[in-house]
């Protein structure tokens, strides 16, 4: 009986001369190599539930089979997407989303980044001297003023930038860092573990929760490269504490009698990297990079894509002595950026710089500053057009707390203000994967058992998007 199942399955070409298999190519612009693909996948699983269901498909005809085929082949169509990276409505209330990409471009990044990458640049040429350039000098002006430092260079992470800094300047030398600053961040990345690749020594002092200058000071012999200080972004110790400061390391290693070809060097890793006084707003108490410069830093390291606002990088600034040799190290090329990064990070080094008065265009700045009343106000505009909805959806306006994220500012809380979906009949859970399920993905959090989409990350011009991927949700499936 099996068998006779088996020879009721359409052939893939069957499937392929419908009308529903050209509706499909036309209507959602899917391509008919893939479509033949889904075809034969869906076949496939026909062939399995066959094989382990016998009898279920007894009643089925050869038409059967090709509509519920088609079928499956819709239902694919409806989530289709021609790429893997895709746009999502950030609705979770985190600014710096790491899964969703941490901070967003400004306008002025992304024109920069069009640009750039639709035409030839002079990204290794001197127009002026018509000659080849070196791409570090696209930045380097812009990164030094921004930073406050003397010079700089971008890698493409921070995590490269950890790497490079202790394997060009401090491999096969001893590291100084405190018990209580060997982090670990995303991706069980590990500070420990970054060194012993760079090849660098790692002595640990003090405890956990206190270091004192003096455990530095006992550290110290003729084998130490680097007093190293790594700011703890992604977590807080409260309670009976005690840090070394930036400046209280720097006046440890003046006091060291070294010759100027082997000082006692400084660095800091300053993980988020904020070129804006956050803490002036009262939010949080996030290090600027030009106070850890001002203190005495030879060199700080910081990522591009969290509090900066720019895209993914890692940025390396201090001494020009410093910069200047890892300019000149191999890793320097196998850890460049590429044009695109360098346009985006360009302009948004532009704002930073010329505009610092008014930082609203970069995204992230605005968002993490963003005040509850404004927030409410978007909250407020949707709801004056969501009468275009169909009458199943139900919203409930409340306030909540919003956090920064990127492992940045971990226990600071921004109020804000968002909407709380239902829909009867359909659980939080359910609708929360409903909403992920559209052409354009809403990603929410629950709140008290329902589904809760947070506007400080929805932007203004994202109202009719967000209408139109909840009109897309089949609250009847």
């Amino acid at each position: 009986m099996m068998a006779n199942v088996m020879r009721l399955l359409p052939a893939v070409h069957e499937i392929q001369q419908t009308d529903k298999f050209d509706e499909l190519k036309v209507k959602k612009e899917i391509p008919g190599l893939l479509l033949k693909e889904w075809t034969q996948q869906v076949l496939d699983e026909f062939r399995e539930n066959i094989k382990f269901e016998p009898g279920k498909y007894d009643e089925y005809s050869r038409d059967s089979f090709i509509e519920a085929i088609l079928d499956k082949l819709e239902k694919k169509a409806a989530g289709f997407s021609k790429f893997r990276l895709r746009r999502v409505i950030n609705g979770t209330g985190t600014v710096l989303h790491t899964n969703l990409g941490r901070a967003r471009l400004s306008e002025r990044a992304v024109r920069q980044v069009v640009e750039t990458s639709g035409h030839y640049s002079n990204l290794e040429y001197d127009i002026s001297e018509g000659k080849r350039g070196s791409r570090h000098d696209i930045i380097q002006d812009l990164l030094a003023k921004a930073a406050g430092s003397e010079a700089a260079i971008a890698v493409n992470n921070n995590a490269a930038a950890v790497y490079f800094i202790l394997r060009a300047l401090a491999s096969g030398r001893e590291v100084v860092v405190s018990r209580g600053e060997l982090v670990e961040i995303g991706g069980s990345f590990r500070v420990s573990t970054i060194m012993e690749e760079s090849e660098a020594q790692l002595v640990e002092v003090g405890t956990t929760n206190k270091t004192h200058p003096y455990d530095y000071e006992n550290a110290i012999n003729e084998k130490t490269r680097m007093l190293m200080k790594v700011h703890t972004s992604n977590f807080k110790t409260v309670g009976f504490t005690k840090e070394v400061a930036t400046k209280e390391l720097t006046e440890i290693a003046s006091r060291q009698e070294r010759g100027e070809d082997d000082p006692l060097l400084v660095y800091e890793d300053l993980g988020s990297g904020s070129l804006f006084p956050f803490m002036h707003a009262g939010i949080g108490e996030e290090p600027v990079v030009k106070e850890a410069l001002k203190n005495g830093a030879d060199i700080v390291s910081f990522s591009g894509d969290k509090l900066l606002g720019g895209p993914q990088a890692g940025i390396i600034a201090g001494k020009k002595k410093w910069i200047d040799k890892l300019k000149k190290h191999p890793l320097a090329r196998v850890l460049r950026v590429d044009k695109m990064t360098l346009a985006a990070l360009e302009a948004t080094l532009f704002e930073y710089v010329y505009n610092e008065e008014n930082l609203s265009d970069i995204p992230a700045v605005r968002d993490i500053l963003a005040s509850k009343e404004s927030i409410r106000e978007k909250a407020e505009a949707f709801l004056e057009r969501a009468g275009e909805l169909r009458s199943d959806w139900q919203f409930e306006m409340a306030e909540d707390h919003s956090q920064v994220g990127g492992g940045t500012m971990p226990v600071e809380e921004l109020p804000t203000v968002g909407l709380k979906l239902k829909v009867a009949g359909i659980t939080a859970n359910k609708l929360e994967s409903m909403l992920r399920k559209v052409e354009v993905p809403v990603v929410t959090r629950i709140k008290d058992g329902e589904v809760f989409i947070d506007f400080r990350t929805i932007a203004e011009d994202e109202t009719a998007l967000l209408i139109r991927s909840l009109q897309e949700v089949q609250l009847s499936s």
